[in-house]
């Protein structure tokens, strides 16, 4: 068992500097594996029912957010569970990793059961900062995944353990480094282009990870269920010889294509109730 960080004992004080790039930082089946969290009343959001996205899917709820004119927030491709068929869905509990794991810590002791730890490495592929010790800890904390913008190692361990993990990939090498800690490295996470607060909630699945407003969670969870009854109905119609062009009248769209150009086939399903692209 290897450990999962630079020696804590050499470690700036905290807030000394930033690292580079930081100036933009401030601001289809039932599931019954997926982790998710129970709600906190004390929270904005947090009476949101997150096991509702048992049921659904990123996909899914990405379409309901364009659907509705909300942000479409996701991880960058490639970030995936360590475990195919691993869900997640709760509370972001966001850090900012710096070469040591004393961030984690520190996390684990404001973590509320069932929020998920999102790590910000700032996308990078030479280390690994996050392996089974950590994951162990974030376990007995009550954490219900972690969501790592970078890599994780200690793969087997990680499978064992069985706490939904996703990431980059796997990498031998642990941290080297020992950057200076930034004074904000406990509320707010970089994740790609987004930026990750506890006002957010993650949701994981194999296509991915996305993050939403918790005051917004219920609605797109709600048109995401919405989604999800259409696309099924349209999915068994297709297997009782329907094709999909006949129940779009994907004829008449082509008709209304050519009087206007601008006639788009997001507009012409919202106009017959299909539902393919969100």
């Amino acid at each position: 068992m290897q450990k999962d960080f630079a020696d804590p004992a050499e470690s700036g004080c905290p807030g000394d500097s930033t690292r580079p790039g930081d100036s933009t930082r401030s601001g289809d089946s039932v599931d019954p594996a997926v982790s998710v969290a129970p709600a906190v009343s004390d929270r904005p959001g947090d009476s949101v029912d997150l096991s509702d996205f048992a049921g659904l899917s990123t996909p899914l709820v990405a379409d309901a957010c364009v659907r509705l004119g909300e942000p479409l927030r996701a991880a960058p491709a490639g970030i995936l569970p360590v475990v195919d068929g691993q869900r997640v869905a709760g509370r972001a509990l966001p850090v900012r990793h710096y070469g040591s794991v004393d961030v984690f810590l520190e996390a684990f002791t404001r973590a509320r059961p069932g929020d998920v730890l999102v790590i910000d490495n700032a996308g990078r592929r030479d280390e690994a900062c996050v392996g089974d010790l950590a994951v162990l800890e974030a376990e007995a904390a009550g954490v219900a995944g972690v969501v790592v913008w970078g890599l994780h190692r200690d793969t087997p361990d990680l499978v064992e353990i069985g706490l939904p993990v996703f990431s980059y990939g796997r990498h031998a090498p642990g941290p080297v480094r020992l950057d200076p800690r930034d004074p904000d490295a406990l509320t707010t996470a970089r994740f790609g282009d987004h930026r990750v607060t506890a006002a957010d909630i993650v949701l994981g699945d194999d296509d991915g990870v996305l993050f939403v407003t918790a005051a917004r969670a219920a609605a797109v969870l709600e048109t995401a269920r919405g989604l999800f009854r259409t696309e099924r109905e349209q999915a068994r119609r297709i297997r009782a010889g329907e094709t999909l062009r006949a129940q779009t009248r994907f004829d008449a769209y082509l008709a209304g294509r050519a009087a206007d150009p601008s006639y788009t086939f997001r507009r012409h399903l919202r106009r017959t109730g299909g539902a393919i692209e969100e």
